[in-house]
């Protein structure tokens, strides 16, 4: 499904894509945040896993470790999304850059025009520097 916007224009678009790439490395540090926390619940279950198969009660034992491996799958998940929230958030960082880049290029090509029109040299050449 295509969504279309009506056009802004460029300040609005290049704050909006800052707010959005704010949200990304934010949503990124808070996955980060819950896997570590994850692993941290996984290290809790392993020791009550040692625990219950020291006090020989072998189905305890079963639950702590399959819980100690949910934690541990649920930490990786949101590694995994963590990483790839971090790629989007590079690949807009990437575009807003370029953006501001071309925004200040068309301001240059603009002045430069102006004084190649009036033909000065040292206008021109105080451009170029």
């Amino acid at each position: 499904m295509l969504l279309v916007y009506p056009m802004k224009d460029s300040v609005e678009m290049t704050s909006a894509m800052e707010k959005h790439l704010f949200n990304l490395k934010f949503a990124a540090k808070e996955l980060e945040r819950n896997a570590k926390k994850c692993e941290k619940e996984e290290k809790v279950e392993k020791t009550k896993l040692k625990k219950a198969i020291q006090k020989n009660n072998l189905e305890g034992a079963r639950i702590h470790a399959e819980n100690s491996i949910r934690q541990k799958n649920q930490a990786l998940n949101y590694l995994r999304m963590a990483s790839r929230i971090d790629a989007v958030a590079s690949r807009v960082q990437t575009a807003v850059t370029t953006k501001k880049v071309t925004t200040s290029m068309a301001g240059v090509v603009k002045a430069m025009d102006a004084a190649m029109k009036s033909m000065n040299l040292e206008k021109i050449s105080g451009l170029m520097d």
